[in-house]
């Protein structure tokens, strides 16, 4: 198994209004703080890809609009 990343940290706050801004979502988002025991953070070892030559190119928040905008023009449903 092998991560595909940016090997960047970046916090479920951060990723959440990221993809907020791609969607153009246009509502809140909530955090429920009575269970803080979730992930506040996700960061992938690419330590193994990278040695294999693999760098990311593409930045996180480019690479989720591209796809949304993908996604919206493949998706038949």
């Amino acid at each position: 198994i092998i991560n595909i990343g940016t090997g960047e940290d970046i916090s479920i706050k951060e990723l959440a209004h990221m993809i907020k801004r791609a969607v153009q979502y246009e509502g809140g988002i909530f955090f429920d703080t009575s269970k803080p025991d979730g992930t506040m953070k996700k960061q992938l070892d690419v330590t193994k890809i990278n040695q294999l030559g693999w760098k990311a190119m593409t930045k996180l928040a480019d690479g989720i609009e591209l796809t949304y905008e993908w996604y919206r023009n493949n998706y038949d449903g």
